[in-house]
This record gives C-alpha cells, structure tokens and sequence, in this order.
C-alpha cells in the first residue's frame, strides 16, 4: 500500500512529497533542504525523482539526487507508468508554466499537482511561461477526472477535485 510523506522545504513552503511502497521511494518535487528530505527517507530505496515543473522552488534540491532517474516533463507522455511497485499516468497541465505535468495515481485515487492546482485556487499564470488560456483547458481536462481525487498540491494543504469543482472559483462555467 503506498503512503504520502509532506516535508515543507525552503523560503517558499513547498511541499516535497515522498511516495512509499514498503522499502521502494519515489520524491515529488525536491524543491530544497536535501537533507532535511534524505532524512526522512532514510536508508529506503529510492526508485526515482518525479517533477511537476521547473521552477527553483521544486527543483533546488534535484542535483542532489542525479544519481536517480528523473522524470519530468522533458522524458514523460500523456500515458501510464510503472515504476517498480508504483503506477501512475502523467497529465500535461500547462497554465502555471508551460511544462507543468500532473502525476495521477488512479488506484490511490491520488494527484500530485505542483502549482497547477492549490486548495481554492491555482497557480498564477503571469510569470514567464504562464498562460490564462492553458490554465483553463487544463481545468477542463482535470473535470473529467473522478471527483473523489485526493489532490497533493505544490504549496499549501491537500483537498480534493470534489471541493474544487464546488468551491474553487477558476472551476466555474463561465
């Protein structure tokens, strides 16, 4: 059974996820403080380093761990993955920045998705990369998703597709 791990790392409180399968670790996101999340894996096995895009808050601590596979959107297609115990299919979702991927663990009913999408709210789409029109065909690709998603954001707290689609005002029909 996979477990989530949250470590907060750097300035910008950004959430570092550590997925876990008995002994097998995947990170999302090491944005800073390699120590601080080599701790928390200890001696676990690390099968890979997944990133949701390439902003210095969610990958200053990734040259800290080259030795493992990265998986981003320069390698990844809009398809399934298995990695070791780990299955996952990559969702583009360009609007923060335009190679920001999501990762959806269907069987889990979990998505990890960097700053595309924050509890009640997204990522902004002014800085460079960003687009207002990407955001919005992504928010329409993620609707047709199960609303029972548990959604693991790149900052803040967790929540779900369900509480978006009712109470995130980028969710609305216009």
């Amino acid at each position: 059974k996979m477990k989530v791990e949250k470590i907060i790392v750097g300035s910008f409180k950004e959430n570092c996820y550590i997925l876990s399968n008995q002994n097998d670790v995947l990170i999302i996101d090491p944005g800073d403080e390699p120590t601080k999340i080599k701790e928390a894996i200890g001696n676990r096995n690390i099968l890979g380093v997944l990133i949701t895009h390439k902003h210095f808050d969610h990958v200053g601590a990734l040259p800290f761990f080259k030795e493992y596979k990265e998986y981003s959107n320069e390698n990844l297609k809009e398809q399934e993955y298995s990695i070791g115990p780990f299955n996952f299919s990559v969702i583009k979702t360009p609007g923060h920045k335009e190679d920001a991927i999501s990762f959806y663990f269907k069987k889990e009913k979990m998505l990890f998705s960097g700053d595309f999408l924050f509890y009640e709210t997204v990522g902004r789409c002014d800085l460079p990369g960003g687009s207002i029109e990407d955001m919005q065909r992504s928010i329409d690709k993620l609707k047709k998703y199960p609303h029972d998603i548990k959604v693991y954001p790149g900052h803040g707290i967790s929540t779900t597709l369900e509480h978006e689609i009712e109470n995130n005002i980028y969710f609305r029909e216009e």
